[in-house]
């Protein structure tokens, strides 16, 4: 599919792609070691329109289609997985549920400030008791005087402590299960919401990952995204969008991994020559390859199909679990290529595994992906 791009579509990648090794690279490697925000690279990737790829036009957004954002994404994620996973949850769960869901008033109130990156996005489903079970949440939100009054805590939030603008699901009416949660737009500086510690992670460390505390949290009746009960609908059909989006950070990573490992493979001697010659170590380069090409297939295929409007649920997860698992077997191998140098933080590759290794877990693990792509293919076959 790769060959079917169009022009506007290579104009984008290759866009994303400069200001990646040109800007996002730079500093990548200590925002890493600091946990620093990448507040500045975020407000330029902002003015380039990378903020709000997924916002329609009317909103100051650019309307561009998936396959160009998830070029753009991995074109991102190549040079720092942080800040791709900010940009990602930012265009394909918040921006995108809001222009799908939002009343007009809420868009005309929330996007334009969304699209420019001004704020940025947070998306709080996971609870400390429910992660793969999102029935399981314990968050609640009662009507009252005309608003509703959100209770609880959401965990592991990404952009928690920096978004300005989070989704909230909360049950309205327990007793009638997924039918029972709704969504809310919840402004960062709403009475009643208050952030936990950002956690020490990993990877991903320029992003920040908090708690959501919400304490007798009011907001207004207007601020309910989608119906009252739609919020189950709203949080399932962005997590296929924001699957899409895992499958392009971890495509660009694995990139990333392949040739720093290809770079080093031909600098390095062992035994009077260049390791890149051992016949074993070029298997396992093109192993390596065949792999990443995979995923940017699976990748691209169900970003057409959400292009054309169609349901892509198995299609979706098919492609995270595919690619999050081959991020993480290329950057081990390309760590290993790396030998002892590997582990040293002066070389990239470090990182990179570092980074990898959460993709098969957040946006729902590879056994709820599994579970997913099986139910559809039995459900497909009448079982």
């Amino acid at each position: 599919m790769r060959g079917q791009l169009t022009k506007e579509q290579l104009m984008i990648q290759t866009m994303a792609r400069e200001f990646s090794r040109q800007v996002v690279l730079r500093d990548a490697a200590e925002r890493d070691r600091t946990k620093a925000f990448p507040a500045e690279v975020l407000k330029r990737m902002g003015e380039l329109g990378l903020m709000g790829m997924r916002v329609p036009e009317a909103y100051n957004g650019q309307g561009t289609d998936m396959v160009s954002y998830v070029l753009a994404l991995s074109e991102i994620a190549y040079a720092c997985a942080a800040t791709a996973v900010i940009m990602a949850v930012h265009n394909s769960i918040v921006c995108e549920s809001i222009a799908v869901y939002g009343t007009q008033c809420q868009k005309e109130r929330f996007l334009p400030a969304l699209a420019t990156g001004d704020t940025i996005g947070a998306f709080a489903l996971t609870e400390p008791q429910a992660g793969s079970d999102p029935l399981g949440q314990e968050t609640c939100a009662r009507k009252e005087n005309g608003c509703y009054v959100l209770n609880g805590t959401k965990r592991f939030i990404t952009s928690g402590k920096n978004g300005g603008l989070v989704i909230v699901t909360a049950k309205t009416d327990p007793a009638k299960g997924h039918r029972g949660i709704s969504a809310f737009l919840v402004p960062r500086e709403t009475a009643g919401l208050s952030v936990g510690r950002v956690e020490d992670k990993l990877g991903l460390r320029a992003s920040d990952t908090v708690d959501l505390l919400f304490d007798e949290c009011r907001v207004p009746e207007d601020h309910l995204l989608g119906g009252e009960g739609e919020g189950f609908k709203i949080a399932m059909a962005a997590l296929d969008g924001g699957r899409i989006g895992i499958a392009a950070q971890a495509l660009g990573v694995a990139q990333a991994a392949f040739d720093e490992a290809v770079r080093y493979a031909q600098g390095r001697e062992q035994f009077g020559r260049k390791i890149s010659g051992f016949q074993s170590l070029r298997f396992t380069l093109a192993d390596m390859a065949t792999e990443i090409e995979a995923a940017r297939q699976l990748m691209l295929l169900a970003a057409t199909l959400k292009d054309q409007g169609r349901r892509v649920t198995r299609e979706a997860a098919m492609a995270k679990l595919y690619a999050s698992e081959m991020a993480n077997r290329v950057t081990a191998r390309a760590l290993q290529i790396h030998g002892g140098y590997g582990v040293i933080k002066e070389y990239p590759v470090e990182r990179f595994y570092r980074d990898a290794r959460v993709f098969t877990i957040y946006e729902g693990t590879s056994e709820i992906q599994r579970m997913v792509i099986s139910n559809l293919l039995l459900k497909d076959k009448g079982e």
